[in-house]
């Protein structure tokens, strides 16, 4: 592989939002190489949200990577609540002025960018190994790295971390100049995938005295389930039908009764957190997606947020190399921070009212009359549309 030594932009993290970033910057003539540090495949295997806001499919069109979407994505225009047993269709367009979200798997999304990425021929160098933002705080920034036993440096301008939660771009950032923000949930989410037809045909969000459920879809064909568990669960406890016997259970009945259950193609838990790193700009370095922001899978914002991101920040990058004018880069964390804080909110409070955090019969009460207002108010019913679609960017 021949490894350039400059580039006008480093991406660290070939995840959706690095590599859309990739491709919008190819498209609008800047120099940029990735950096990942798992394999294409691993990259290809990771099981994660499957519904697209408005934003992220007018951003996937305007990448050229939207063809497999437009054909096989499932459009939405409704999301249920369930409470007492009872679901509640909330009408997305009525709310909304027309716009719905889109099931489309967050791996199909991936595997778009990156067949666009190879066929293109843009630098993605896979497998990186202790990869290093250096510098960043001057004009002449650069990331060293390893690729094959080898030591490289590539110097460019900018330096993008896309490289999640975990990840070396927020971690090379010194503690003074960064505030982080975090709340960890007491519970986690088991999840399970599989080759059976959807329950309904949008998502469906339930409070049970069990504890919260979820149903989803990747496809007419494929499922994503998901229970309310232990924070400290293990995955191995669970059984294909201990999983199935407890969702049913959750389940409204005219949903249990036409129930289609199967082998799990996959089956994990995920623990839930609420986490925001402000500002998103350290000098040359920016960050977005996972190493800026958290948000609990509650309102499938995740990949929204990280997408509203690449919106922001591909478009600062362009004009900073049009005209040169550093404040760009700024005003960039500022505009992503103020969507982040209201989708924040949005999965946080989603999480509240739909989870269950302890046996108080007043707090569920509470929740009870929240939904009742939620399901039965213009306004409330006006309120849930617009933050499940997206707030507009």
């Amino acid at each position: 592989m021949n490894i350039p030594q400059r580039a006008q932009v480093v991406i660290i993290g070939a995840g959706p939002s690095g590599l859309l970033l990739g491709r919008l910057l190819d498209l609008a003539g800047i120099d940029n190489v990735i950096l990942e540090r798992r394999s294409p495949e691993y990259v290809l295997s990771r099981i994660r949200a499957g519904i697209l806001e408005q934003i992220t499919v007018d951003l996937l069109a305007k990448a050229q990577c939207d063809e497999r979407l437009k054909a096989q994505g499932i459009p939405h225009h409704s999301v249920q609540l369930v409470h007492e047993g009872k679901p509640a269709k909330i009408d997305l367009p009525q709310y909304t002025g027309g716009r719905i979200v889109t099931a489309y798997g967050q791996t199909e999304v991936t595997k778009d960018l990156m067949d666009a990425r190879f066929a293109g021929g843009g630098a993605a160098v896979y497998e990186a190994e202790d990869t290093r933002p250096q510098n960043f705080d001057t004009h002449d920034p650069y990331v060293e790295f390893r690729h094959g036993g080898a030591a490289h440096r590539i110097g460019c301008d900018i330096i993008v971390g896309c490289d999640g939660y975990h990840g070396p771009s927020r971690a090379a950032i010194p503690a003074s100049a960064i505030k982080t923000y975090m709340k960890t949930y007491p519970f986690g989410w088991l999840g399970l995938l599989s080759d059976t037809p959807p329950v309904a045909r949008e998502v469906v969000y339930i409070n049970h005295d069990r504890g919260f459920a979820l149903c989803s879809m990747r496809s007419h064909t494929r499922s994503r389930y998901y229970i309310q568990c232990d924070a400290d669960d293990d995955v191995r406890r669970w059984s294909d039908e201990d999983f199935w016997t407890e969702f049913k259970k959750r389940l409204p009945v005219v949903y249990a009764e036409t129930l289609v259950t199967g082998p799990s193609l996959e089956k994990s838990i995920a623990p839930l957190r609420s986490f925001v790193a402000e500002p998103m700009r350290f000098g040359r370095l920016l960050l977005a997606g996972d190493a800026a922001h958290v948000v609990p899978p509650t309102g499938a914002k995740g990949l929204n947020l990280a997408m509203s991101d690449i919106h922001y920040l591909h478009t600062a990058i362009i004009e900073y190399f049009a005209d040169g004018c550093d404040s760009i880069l700024t005003e960039y964390s500022r505009r992503a921070l103020a969507r982040v804080w209201k989708s924040e909110h949005f999965s946080w409070w989603l999480t509240n009212l739909t989870h269950r955090f302890n046996d108080d019969p007043f707090e569920q009460k509470m929740k009870q009359a929240e939904m009742e207002y939620l399901t039965t108010s213009e306004a409330g019913r006006r309120m849930v549309a617009e933050n499940y679609v997206g707030l507009a960017v």
